[in-house]
């Protein structure tokens, strides 16, 4: 999968992008002139949200085909070491695919600091008004679910709930464009107008993407996110969206074609958050890593607490 970015924009505020897209031949281009369809209507969803459907469907028949996917969490087919955690947690955690307030053009491949949530995060989902009932209850449960196995791997206080959310989950339909944007706005009235332009403009090859947002008092923690899910997606891709975006939004914001087994990487071969990735976010979340350190300060603290998992129990 696709990762992002971390940029400054408005407000002194540090926002992190993470978009979501699998390894399709040819991307759509983004067409920001397009016009939406009007809301989903008494005759039910749109031409164009109809088609979306297919389209996600064949690009999950044909990952599943090629045996991508997975939602084993890795095994004896790919092993890792220490050093392989090292090096991608630094590639994943410290670096970013976008540049700063430029949509979807590339990094200059430096490093930032480490970037992260410092307070209880709590996610909140929304559906737009064509998302049928019994979607919604199929994702509230696996968001249910990964709330719990995020919580247990980063040792962190994350939680679903039903109001006072500051993560923010928005599965809409392409019918549900314009109400999405108007919450957007409200979740976020500072946004700035290239992010929100991400959010508008999302070409076809763009399947999820999450922004999270900074402390005002510290730039690199986190203290608001929104992920948007395209609701027309099949249920395995949508369970990925939320795997990924929601471990991007917590702070592993990057991809890396190295990391194996991992979600944070674009080859799409794992579709749900791997062992890996569980080390990553447990690394990332602990109190010894602080928002802001360089990858030369966190290194020696990561080496030392690699020791100490192989010394007993994590």
């Amino acid at each position: 999968m696709t990762a992002g970015q971390a940029v400054r924009v408005l407000a002194g505020l540090v926002l992190a992008l993470a978009l979501s897209a699998c390894d399709m031949p040819v991307p759509d281009a983004p067409a920001p002139s397009a016009p939406r369809p009007p809301a989903q209507g008494d005759d039910g969803p749109s031409a164009r949200s109809k088609a979306l459907v297919a389209h996600y469907a064949r690009i999950e028949r044909d990952l599943k085909g090629r045996g991508l996917l997975r939602v084993d969490g890795g095994g004896p087919d790919t092993p890792f070491t220490d050093t392989d955690l090292m090096r991608n947690f630094e590639r994943i955690v410290f670096f970013d695919e976008y540049a700063p307030g430029a949509g979807f053009r590339s990094s200059s491949g430096r490093a930032g600091g480490l970037r992260k949530w410092t307070s209880p995060v709590r996610i909140g989902m929304e559906f737009g008004a064509s998302v049928p009932e019994e979607q919604r209850a199929a994702d509230r449960a696996t968001l249910d679910d990964y709330a719990e196995r995020l919580a247990d791997a980063a040792r962190h206080p994350i939680s679903m709930v039903r109001r006072g959310a500051n993560f923010h989950v928005l599965v809409m339909g392409e019918d549900d464009h314009a109400d999405g944007l108007a919450r957007v706005r409200r979740i976020a009235p500072d946004i700035d107008a290239a992010t929100l332009g991400v959010f508008r403009d999302m070409p076809r090859s763009i399947h999820c993407l999450v922004v999270a947002f900074s402390d005002r008092g510290n730039p690199y923690s986190y203290d608001r996110a929104i992920a948007w899910v395209r609701a027309e997606h099949p249920p395995l891709m949508r369970e990925s969206c939320f795997h990924e975006e929601l471990a991007q939004g917590l702070g592993l914001a990057n991809d890396s074609p190295r990391a194996r087994p991992s979600i944070f990487n674009d080859d799409d071969e794992f579709a749900w958050l791997t062992t890996h990735d569980e080390m990553l976010l447990r690394l990332l979340y602990h109190p010894d890593l602080s928002p802001g350190m360089t990858p030369d300060e966190a290194r020696p603290i990561l080496r030392r607490l690699l020791d100490e998992w192989q010394a007993g129990p994590v």
